[in-house]
């Protein structure tokens, strides 16, 4: 893939759809493809957040241990899905493994090309905060319709 190609996927992502053209450019140039053979971890629950992947080829598999010990799986992720969004911002521990089932294709933004993607075109950020908000407030509405119930 080139960064041309980069854009697209950029652009199929919710959390960059609200980015123009010169916006996606900015991001796409630090974009890393990465293939994972069957088997492979894309990353460990516990593990520092490295970045964003958007998955363009294959299947995984998330899974989360519990503190008691037991494995829950939380469900499998296949082409266009996005993981790993939240590392990009906030530093803390993966909360869970994923593993890939087939072998699998990743468009991956390493945390430190996002940040400086950011500093280099600042209206990035304030995007990214209303689509953040946005989630948070639907999270709220869902929680607070599920507590009514």
């Amino acid at each position: 893939m080139n960064t041309a190609v980069y854009e697209d996927v950029l652009a199929q992502v919710p959390l960059f759809s609200s980015l123009d053209k010169h916006e996606l450019q900015t991001l796409a140039v630090g974009c890393r493809e990465r293939d994972y053979p069957a088997g492979a971890a894309l990353m460990r629950q516990g593990d520092t957040g490295v970045g964003l992947f958007i998955l363009t080829s294959g299947q995984v598999n998330v899974s989360q241990t519990t503190p008691d010990g037991q494995t829950r799986e939380l469900g499998s992720f296949s082409r266009g899905d996005v993981l790993g969004e939240m590392s990009l911002l906030d530093d803390q521990p993966r909360t869970a493994t994923v593993v890939a089932s087939e072998p699998t294709n990743a468009l991956v933004i390493p945390v430190w090309d996002f940040r400086s993607a950011l500093r280099e075109a600042p209206e990035i950020s304030i995007k990214l905060l209303s689509v953040l908000s946005r989630r948070l407030r639907a999270a709220e509405a869902q929680r607070n319709s599920a507590a009514q119930r």
